[in-house]
């Protein structure tokens, strides 16, 4: 949590964190700033400090709505000033603006630690420049273990309850695509749409689209829903022009966000339409079972890779290949049972190969319990997908519930 973020820090000898980029769709600034219309800033973290935020005069009343102590940079570091002085070198102008901002700053001695999302080449020109007129200054970047990393791991009551609420509208969405499905005529064994065509898996993305948008929430990552042999791989996302086939699995693994970037949620089910055959609903009871007793036996401070550790074992006591045997392995239990969930929709604690002494599961956390089993030489895939909540009381918490039923009805043909 944001309160922590100074013991961090310290922890990692680190002085200041410099986050650049635009305050939507770039997790490391909204988790300070919230969802606000600016489109280019730099926030800065000094350790033991209150954070400053430097914004463009255009978007100084958006700025504002942050909350948080603001400056423009017009204002105090006129562009034409250090153009001039750069002889019209661009790159050298900014690296001159910048190299005055971090002595203002205090910080033009000091460890920062580089984030955000920008692109990448012009923020290493930039770092480089910046680091020739500052040899002083250490510029570090940070994978693992970051502090930031550290810092968004737990949730506050206030980021739980929206990720709960992106939860409800990921699940009113389900509901839709359920009762459009079950509520389209059957022809020799095809789902038909209204206009008397097949229906298929691009249409019903289509409407997926156009739910989550009417209900406010954004689609950055796109939807998985794949039937059949797309069903068997996880993360493809459907061919388009597949036809809604009854008794063939479908994957329908769907992770909307807050509009502009804000937090996600992450959800599977798989479905048949009208009848799910014998070995169908064998290898979904088995992943049900599975994705049960996983929930069941989370403990409070218990490492996540041993949610990974039981997955494996309990697949291959019913006799699937699992990735603790091989990690190449494309059928059978392929991936990781969990990852955390928040402002990104991986994020820390992780449960797979990742998985560090970080990824721990303590109160605050909110995470993924997603166990599959996956053969496409057989046209099938089965996952089943919860966003779950360790709560203060170190109970885990499904934040949307929805039934777990593996069959949709469809209309008698």
């Amino acid at each position: 949590m944001k309160k922590d973020i100074d013991i961090f820090m310290e922890e990692q000898n680190l002085d200041a964190i410099w986050i650049s980029g635009a305050a939507q769709n770039n997790p490391a600034m909204v988790y300070f700033t919230g969802i606000h219309h600016v489109s280019e800033a730099d926030l800065f973290i000094r350790r033991g400090q209150e954070p400053i935020l430097f914004y463009h005069n255009m978007e100084r009343e958006e700025a504002a709505k942050t909350g948080l102590q603001t400056a423009s940079i017009e204002e105090r570091y006129p562009f034409k000033k250090y153009r001039q002085s750069a002889q019209g070198d661009m790159l050298k102008a900014y690296a001159l603006l910048y190299q005055e901002m971090l002595s203002d700053l205090g910080i033009h001695e000091k460890t920062i630690a580089i984030a955000g999302r920008k692109e990448v080449n012009i923020v290493y020109a930039l770092i480089s420049a910046l680091q020739a007129l500052l040899p002083k200054v250490h510029f570090i970047g940070q994978f693992s273990g970051s502090v930031l990393n550290r810092t968004r791991l737990t949730k506050t009551p206030d980021e739980v309850e929206r990720i709960r609420q992106m939860g409800q509208v990921t699940t009113s969405v389900v509901g839709k695509v359920a009762d459009l499905l079950s509520s389209s005529p059957v022809n020799h064994n095809v789902l038909m749409a209204a206009d008397g065509n097949p229906l298929t898996i691009g249409m019903v993305k289509s409407n997926i689209r156009r739910w989550l948008a009417e209900a406010g929430a954004d689609n950055p990552e796109e939807t998985i829903f794949a039937i059949g042999r797309d069903a068997g791989v996880p993360h493809s996302t459907g061919t388009p022009t597949d036809v809604l086939e009854l008794g063939k699995t479908i994957v329908f693994d769907i992770f909307p966000c807050e509009a502009g970037g804000g937090y996600f949620y992450d959800f599977t089910r798989t479905w048949c339409l009208g009848y799910a055959p014998d070995e169908v609903q064998q290898i979904y009871q088995q992943v049900f079972e599975v994705h049960q007793e996983v929930i069941r036996s989370i403990k409070l401070n218990m490492p996540f890779y041993e949610s990974q550790a039981l997955t494996c074992r309990m697949f291959q006591e019913m006799g699937h290949a699992t990735i603790q045997e091989n990690q190449n392995i494309l059928e059978g239990y392929v991936h990781s049972v969990g990852h955390g969930l928040g402002l990104d929709v991986h994020e820390n604690p992780f449960a797979g190969v990742g998985s560090t002494g970080m990824d721990i599961l303590q109160p605050g956390v909110v995470f993924t319990v997603e166990p599959g089993l996956y053969y496409p030489s057989k046209g099938l895939g089965v996952r089943i997908e919860d966003t779950v909540y360790l709560n203060e009381q170190g109970k885990p918490e499904i934040l949307a519930e929805y039934p777990y039923e593996l069959v949709l009805p469809v209309k008698a043909g």
